[in-house]
């Protein structure tokens, strides 16, 4: 059940908290002795396999399921916005239209002034209207009733939508694209929580990025739910591993990582040495329980068997249970994997390309990352490499001695209606049925799943065959299409360390920014408005370091323009500089600022005179309407020229 703190607040100001929370479907237990709190501003991953009740201890966190044992605590008037994996978001109406649900209020507050604005054109309500909307619009602004639009268009282009898509109906809309569309909905609310499972499923990097982005700036508090290790890195301050009790790690994933390792090593050397301990009182007992020292042996028994009752001993540690991949090739390839020349990527039936190629050229060993936002073409280019689509123009040359080893993104290869030991007896040549069984054990399919249809698979069990199959083909050159979507952080780390040492050659279409970063050599970026691929040499993060660079210069260059310019354009902000003002920017500024102050003083002068005009109101409706109209212009122009001025002294301050 979920209960709130009598005066709303829970000690130590904690947002949500748990205690001794248990959970089981029937006689299955999934996790129990789980007691939790969220403070204030926290950021918060749940990370563990597939399996281990991470969704469902986040639904009892809100309320949405019970726990079997123990209680939840609100605190009093807590908001909580929840983003499940998959979004049902099944309702009338567009995306625009479901974003604009939040700001219902400011939207009431809008339809108030323009009443306002309508009743100034009656003489006998002029006076009442223009107080009430100096008062309503103050209010109006104060909220951001000016801007909601803006932060709608924002969110949306931030998640990956484009402008066409904002008035498309959601009933049309895709799973993928409907979990986004909650996802924005939740960002504009800004709730006091956040819960969000598997929030970067349906994003591309960029995306992502925009994501990790908000979320910092965002003064909430954070729950996530995440198999994207990069994006945890960047977001998380705690991890909570379930196991399925909660073990607490501070610090992000990649300290996570390390933390457990070292946790891991501490507890087995603790139960080593008491193990050690326990075995040589055991054998001081039994070789002297009979002989002389006799009531030393008793002595130390008794001592040992109180040890036992008493002492709460260190269990051993658990690793968890983990997928064995082991990559092998058939042969060397030749030192020349691929090399393109004047490729164009797309479908002649399309009648344009998706983009176009430099000459690429990829070695033996290397592994290329290709990158880009959803819909580019990157399974299209990988298709061309494989010659299942020709060439929109140009040539791809693959080189000698390759065998090759593909993983879709979608395990179109895999048919549905065969069973796990019929996919790999396809590609096993000739293992006997128990071999199969045992292969299969390797990528955790154990007892009677071995016999399930492929169809009843889960994605990231679906994605844990596909590789089962990929591991048999002896391939010396992999294309990999999402490796790791679906898979949970313990099989990713598995994959991504057998990647790493995989001796063939690697071409690569991921979101997955840390295996990018563990793998990649080259990054290939399709930039689908410029209609090009890009080479980077390098890993992942120097392509990042490289475009924060290229931003940096660019952010310099239009500071410097926007300072001079917004001196010469009243109504242009100028933007922070990169680098110190020069002396001739600073006067250039100053003068702006003088020219505001008289600017200003202009437009309140006139402001004053309307004032006057309102006090005692024309009979012509019209004009008492024209007035409010001129009156409500000005102040707009005041507060944008007010705007400016603090952004200069900003500037000059800096």
């Amino acid at each position: 059940m979920v209960q709130r703190g009598e005066n709303g607040i829970l000690p130590g100001m904690s947002l949500i908290a748990a205690n001794n929370l248990a959970k089981s479907f029937g006689p299955v237990d999934i996790f129990e002795g789980i007691s939790l709190a969220i403070p204030h501003e926290s950021r918060i991953a749940i990370v563990g396999p597939n399996g281990v009740g991470k969704t469902t201890l986040l639904r009892i966190l809100i309320g949405l399921d019970y726990p079997n044992a123990g209680d939840v605590h609100h605190a009093k008037d807590l908001t909580i916005g929840y983003l499940p994996q998959e979004a049902t978001l099944i309702k009338e109406g567009t995306i625009w239209d479901h974003c604009l649900e939040v700001f219902e209020d400011l939207i009431a507050l809008r339809e108030e002034l323009e009443a306002c604005m309508r009743a100034m054109s009656d003489p006998s309500q002029a006076d009442e209207a223009v107080n009430r909307y100096g008062s309503l619009e103050e209010q109006f602004e104060n909220r951001g009733g000016y801007t909601f639009e803006v932060r709608i268009r924002q969110t949306l282009s931030g998640l990956g939508f484009e402008e066409k898509d904002y008035h498309r109906p959601i009933t049309q809309l895709s799973g993928g694209q409907r979990t986004r569309a909650l996802l924005a909905k939740i960002l504009l609310e800004s709730p006091d929580v956040m819960m969000l499972d598997e929030p970067t499923n349906h994003l591309d990097i960029q995306a992502v990025e925009w994501l990790e982005a908000f979320l910092k700036d965002w003064d909430g508090a954070l729950v996530v739910v995440s198999h994207d290790r990069y994006f945890l890195d960047q977001i998380a301050e705690t991890i909570w591993e379930m196991t399925p009790t909660l073990e607490v790690y501070r610090g992000n994933y990649s300290a996570y990582i390390s933390q457990r390792e070292e946790r891991y090593a501490r507890r087995l050397a603790e139960f080593e040495a008491q193990s050690a301990f326990i075995e040589k009182e055991q054998d001081y007992i039994r070789r002297n329980i009979a002989g002389q020292n006799t009531n030393q042996a008793k002595g130390r028994r008794r001592r040992l068997e109180r040890l036992l009752e008493e002492t709460r001993l260190a269990p051993p540690p658990k690793e968890p249970r983990r997928m064995h991949i082991n990559l092998t090739t058939k042969g060397r390839s030749g030192d020349l994997v691929l090399r393109t020349h004047h490729l164009q990527v797309g479908y002649h039936d399309e009648g344009k390309p998706l983009f176009d190629c430099p000459d690429l050229l990829l070695q033996r060993q290397e592994c290329a990352a290709i990158i880009g936002p959803n819909g580019a073409g990157k399974t299209t280019f990988l298709k061309t490499i494989l010659e299942k689509t020709p060439p929109y123009t140009g040539k791809v040359q693959l080189g000698a001695s390759l065998e090759v080893g593909y993983f879709a993104q979608a395990h179109e290869d895999l048919n549905p209606d065969k069973t796990l030991m019929q996919e790999i007896d396809d590609v096993s040549k000739g293992m006997l049925p128990a071999e199969v069984r045992n292969y299969l054990a390797k990528y955790l399919f154990t007892g009677e799943e071995v016999f399930r249809k492929v169809s009843t698979l889960s994605g990231g069990e679906r994605g844990r065959l596909a590789l089962a199959k990929l591991s048999l083909s002896d391939a010396n050159l992999l294309l990999l299409d999402e490796p790791t979507n679906h898979l949970d952080l313990p099989t990713q780390e598995v994959l991504e360390s057998v990647l790493s040492d995989f001796p063939g050659t690697i071409l690569l279409v991921s979101h997955d920014r840390y295996l990018i970063d563990s793998l990649a050599s080259q990054i290939w970026e399709v930039d689908p408005q410029g209609k090009t691929l890009k080479v980077f040499k390098g890993s992942y993060t120097q392509y990042k370091a490289h475009q924060l660079r290229l931003q940096e210069i660019q952010a310099k260059k239009d500071g410097v323009e926007s300072a001079v310019k917004g001196a010469d354009e009243p109504n242009e902000r100028p933007k922070k500089p990169g680098k110190a003002l020069t002396n001739y920017e600073r006067r250039k500024i100053r003068a702006r600022i003088a020219a505001i102050g008289k600017e200003v003083a202009s437009l309140e002068a006139q402001q004053s005179e309307l004032s006057a005009l309102l006090e005692n109101p024309p009979t012509d409706s019209t004009k008492v309407w024209q007035l409010g109209e001129e009156y409500v212009a000005l102040q707009h122009q005041v507060d944008d020229l007010m705007l400016e001025w603090s952004h200069l002294e900003e500037k000059l301050g800096e």
